[in-house]
């Protein structure tokens, strides 16, 4: 999977009243944005929120957790994802860096991953990724700045793509309340998704092509 610490942001995307100067993708979550303090209780045969709002669920039924979108707000959580803008995103098709329309063509959607890119026997039987695609530009500067894709990354091009599940908190019964058993990823079907409060979506991704990213700039 990609990394997003390093990657640089868009300016324009950042309110002006920020005084952060450094690199923060779009989906990165900021110092303000603090997940407001909320009881959780059993509920649909597994977890709720007391004070549960429509959409605090997605059309699935999957619970999410509801976190604030203030982004500029104090300073940014490097390896920290906003659960909204995560979602948002992957739902979207935006860049995770940001924000704006990933890039697209014939061949498919652009995405890198952290997988070894001259032994494709290496990678998993399932590509599944809880990181969004990238426009061109933001992959290009992304592969120059962080030092882990400059180690192991392969750029794509996907031509099919769907969520197939939550990464999340999971939780089991308790007497007085739900209890946290800790960070899992859930396919959609999977019983245990009713425990889990999600934080970012799953994609899966099919049909794809190797890119050489000198390409990039030909489209």
């Amino acid at each position: 999977m990609t990394t997003d610490r390093l990657a640089p942001q868009n300016r324009k995307n950042l309110p002006r009243q920020t005084s952060w100067t450094g690199p923060v993708p779009y989906i990165t979550r900021w110092s303000a944005e603090r997940h407001p303090p909320l009881r959780l209780v059993e509920k649909r045969g597994g977890i709720g929120y007391a004070d549960e709002k429509p959409y605090d669920r997605d059309t699935r039924g999957v619970l999410w957790s509801r976190t604030p979108s203030i982004p500029g707000k104090g300073r940014p959580q490097f390896g920290e994802v906003h659960t909204l803008r995560q979602h948002r995103a992957m739902a979207e098709l935006l860049c995770q860096v940001c924000g704006g329309p990933a890039d697209r063509n014939a061949e498919g959607v652009l995405w890198l991953l952290g997988e070894d890119p001259h032994d494709r026997t290496s990678w998993p039987a399932e590509l599944l990724t809880t990181h969004p695609p990238l426009c061109r530009p933001c992959a290009a500067a992304s592969l120059r700045i962080c030092p882990h894709l400059r180690q192991r990354c392969v750029a794509l091009r996907v031509r099919s793509f769907r969520p197939v599940g939550v990464r999340g908190a999971l939780y089991r019964p308790g007497l007085a309340a739900p209890l946290p058993v800790g960070a899992v990823g859930v396919a959609y079907g999977d019983p245990r998704i009713r425990w889990v409060r999600a934080g970012q979506l799953i994609m899966r991704l099919d049909d794809v092509n190797v890119v050489d990213p000198a390409s990039w700039a030909d489209g």
